[in-house]
């Protein structure tokens, strides 16, 4: 070896030892390749495929590759019916603050995996993706805080002409099917949380275009102290979906929120019609605006009970 070969060999040495770990795992990382995730159904509290085997190709807003979701079937849906009835005794007949303090768990474990919703609504085209986060988590919060007082602002003390009190009070519904908006996370947790906070449990059609947001959701809700069953997304085409979900005869409402052909809400209503399923069709959604009480009291019914004083 050459005198001159010593001291380059050395100072190569020294300059290897100078890398931090971030940069020798840069270098590490441009030669290998990414570990593509491949998302599934939430149904239940678990993660399966669908059933029928068949998943679609998911793209960023630039037409980019970014992962294979389920394609959910009739199948897939009246498994998610069954796990929505199956949990909703346990939800409904659960106390409001519980509901509440469960609610306010998943505002905290949304907001813990803030960079990754972000990282996936930017790929979904969303803009200012950071503030629709932020404003996400404090829906959530918002909708926590009616947990205990819904119950009082639509309840009442009825007067009668009789020895009776009479008394209505509101109560959930039952199984809800939501067709989620385009709106991948704001507008997915706005449907989401009031159909819950009530006591209601609900099958999910996530959005077909951006449905990534949507199962990182369920990877929340899995965490987040919430009983298996109560929320099930599901992923894939509307159109094949929502029918089935509108016919069941043992889902008792139907969100047509994110149902934009006009052709097939008309179907989904028709459909629903045969056991009297509740239908809630708004228009015009602003899911940045002061939601109100208007999706709290879609699906709860009034119970009122009458009861002779001095008994």
């Amino acid at each position: 070896m050459s005198k001159t070969e010593r001291p380059s060999r050395a100072r190569a040495s020294a300059e290897r030892a100078a890398e931090g770990p971030g940069e020798r795992a840069q270098s590490h990382d441009s030669v290998r390749l990414a570990v593509r995730k491949t998302y599934k159904l939430y149904i239940g509290g678990a993660f399966p495929r669908s059933e029928s085997g068949r998943s679609y190709v998911v793209t960023s807003s630039k037409g980019d590759f970014l992962a294979n979701a389920s394609k959910a079937s009739r199948k897939d849906a009246r498994d998610a019916v069954t796990a929505a009835r199956k949990a909703f005794g346990g939800w409904s007949g659960a106390t409001p603050y519980n509901r509440g303090q469960i609610l306010y768990r998943i505002a905290e474990m949304l907001e813990s995996r803030r960079a990754q919703f972000v990282a996936e609504l930017s790929e979904s085209g969303t803009k200012k993706a950071g503030e629709v986060v932020d404003a996400a988590v404090d829906r959530l919060v918002w909708y926590a805080g009616w947990a205990d007082k819904i119950a009082a602002v639509t309840g009442s003390t009825n007067p009668v002409a009789g020895p009776y009190f009479n008394i209505s009070s509101p109560e959930p519904t039952g199984v809800v099917a939501v067709v989620a908006p385009d709106e991948p996370l704001l507008g997915l947790i706005s449907v989401i949380a009031p159909v819950i906070v009530t006591g209601n449990t609900c099958v999910v059609i996530a959005s077909e275009r951006a449905p990534l947001p949507s199962i990182t959701l369920a990877e929340v809700l899995a965490t987040s102290d919430l009983p298996a069953g109560v929320v099930n997304i599901l992923t894939g085409s509307v159109k094949e979906i929502a029918p089935w979900l509108a016919a069941h005869m043992d889902v008792n409402a139907l969100d047509l929120t994110g149902v934009g052909d006009e052709n097939l809400a008309i179907t989904c209503e028709e459909a629903a019609a045969e056991n009297l399923k509740r239908v809630f069709r708004p228009t015009g959604a602003d899911w940045s605006a002061d939601p109100g009480t208007r999706r709290l009291t879609a699906f709860l019914e009034t119970k009122t009970v009458w009861h002779p004083t001095g008994a």
